[in-house]
């Protein structure tokens, strides 16, 4: 049985006002719940998890919405990562959209996901390693690599499996 999506205006729907509240609750409520767990959650890269879930439940302009939107939200909530840092993953994530819309034309879902998320972090390192290191630092940008390779690896692994799996299932079209 699928329910019926009831759109309020050219490319705007009730499920993706839902899934976009629900994703800047999560942004904005990070911060407790990695005190809460004494673990620090952005390791898992909760911006990247919202915004790969947006591109398969919800629509494309809806992720690039949402690339753009919760660094800067979660700047504006709770002032953490800093202004620079946060336009620079805004346009991490808009790249790994982007990217990933382009990519699946040409090549199998799961490797589309997985090179636009590999091409938005180099764009992301790249912009680290340009500026210099004193500049980073005083912009509080700490070391090169905040965490470890393998963890992101990980995540980038376990989020392009699931999107990989989901694509077909939720847009009903093929993931090739």
């Amino acid at each position: 049985m699928s329910a019926t999506v009831r759109t309020l205006a050219p490319g705007i729907t009730i499920r993706s006002i839902v899934f976009d509240i629900v994703a800047l609750g999560f942004i904005f409520l990070m911060p407790a719940f990695s005190h809460m767990l004494a673990f620090p959650l952005y390791f898992i890269e909760p911006m990247r998890i919202m915004v790969i879930l947006a591109m398969v439940h919800t629509h494309r302009n809806n992720a690039y919405l949402l690339a753009l939107a919760l660094p800067l939200f979660s700047f504006v909530m709770s002032g953490h990562p800093i202004l620079v840092k946060a336009i620079i993953i805004s346009l991490e994530l808009m790249i790994m959209v982007g990217a990933f819309y382009l990519l699946k034309k040409y090549i199998h879902i799961f490797a589309a996901i997985f090179s636009a998320i590999i091409l938005s972090k180099v764009f992301y390192f790249a912009v680290k390693f340009l500026i210099p290191l004193k500049a980073m630092q005083s912009l509080g940008y700490g070391s090169f690599f905040e965490f470890s390779l393998w963890i992101q690896l990980a995540t980038s692994l376990v989020l392009s499996i699931y999107l990989w799996r989901m694509w077909k299932t939720s847009t009903g079209k093929s993931s090739t």
